[in-house]
């Protein structure tokens, strides 16, 4: 198991360069069953890694481009009339699949963000009054432009509640830029990748994620990371108890790709500010990446019990 997912990190790191640890976020994300949003400047490779990851994981995999006139239906699918039965047979929308790419989220309004909420939370939806299964796995990896570019709507609190983690991807080294530029097109390498993992290999690596022990120990120093959100002054809200529930399944994911089936400080300090960066907010509301700073003052503040 840790060799598959040793290979998984390996072939990702020959196309998306310089980036390991944020590609082992992105992978120990998937393993929790949960989503991921992605966040940076267009151009540095997001939608190249959302894709990477549905061909590493051998997943069913399909892009939605949002945009100002995404319609909810574009996404979830609609009935058209067949004159031929004369019945209406439902055609399913591309979030019937087991990866989902939902391309520059936040360049759709809110009603087409909407769409995505009950099928992330409780991986199915309702469509004329009936409910449909999503695949199983079903992951939504999103990917999102800063807020302060043009034509841009900010996602409510209560969808960016529903990924696991944000992560960003930043400029590359100059060292891998450089092998990025003198290389072969990323697009061209992503068509040779073969699956590193089979469907049955991927549910049954989840599953011993939830079998990952976590100590009374661990457990104590958890909940005195969440209690200083809570009591801090300078926090607009502090942590909800599902933010809890991710911190721990990433911290589990995290500690299985290193082959231990026990949670370490370590692994909680290591996924910490990418599962609470976008979940918290100062009282003055300062600065576009203040949740981060935020999950680095936790760390620092909060001793090790």
């Amino acid at each position: 198991m840790k060799n598959a997912l040793d290979l998984v990190i390996q072939e990702a790191g020959r196309i998306v360069l310089g980036k390991e640890h944020v590609v082992r976020l992105a992978v120990a994300c998937l393993l929790a069953r949960g989503h991921l949003l992605i966040e940076d400047l267009p151009g540095v490779g997001k939608t190249t890694l959302a894709h990477l990851l549905g061909k590493l994981l051998g997943l069913h995999y399909q892009r939605i481009q949002f945009t100002s006139d995404l319609l909810p239906a574009d996404i979830i699918g609609v009935s058209i009339y067949d004159r031929h039965d004369a019945v209406f047979r439902f055609h399913a929308g591309p979030v019937f699949s087991e990866l989902v790419l939902a391309d520059e989220i936040n360049r759709a309004t809110p009603k087409a963000q909407s769409a995505l909420l009950e099928a992330m939370e409780e991986r199915q939806v309702t469509v004329e009054n009936e409910t449909r299964k999503l695949p199983d796995p079903f992951f939504v990896i999103a990917t999102q432009n800063p807020a302060h570019q043009i034509g841009t709507f900010p996602l409510p609190e209560s969808q960016l509640d529903r990924f696991l983690m944000r992560i960003h991807l930043g400029y590359p080294d100059p060292r891998s830029e450089r092998a990025l530029l003198a290389g072969q097109d990323r697009r061209d390498m992503l068509e040779t990748l073969e699956p590193c993992l089979e469907r049955e290999q991927l549910k049954a690596i989840q599953q011993q994620v939830n079998e990952v022990h976590v100590s009374d120990a661990l457990l104590d120093y958890c909940q005195a990371l969440i209690d200083f959100t809570r009591i801090h002054p300078d926090y607009h809200h502090g942590l909800s108890p599902r933010a809890g529930l991710a911190l721990l399944r990433s911290a589990r994911a995290w500690a299985l790709m290193d082959g231990r089936f026990q949670v370490l400080p370590e692994d909680l300090q290591a996924v910490l500010p990418s599962v609470v960066s976008h979940r918290l907010h100062t009282t003055d509301d300062t600065g576009i990446d203040e949740g981060t700073d935020l999950a680095e003052q936790m760390l620092e503040s909060v001793p090790i019990p």
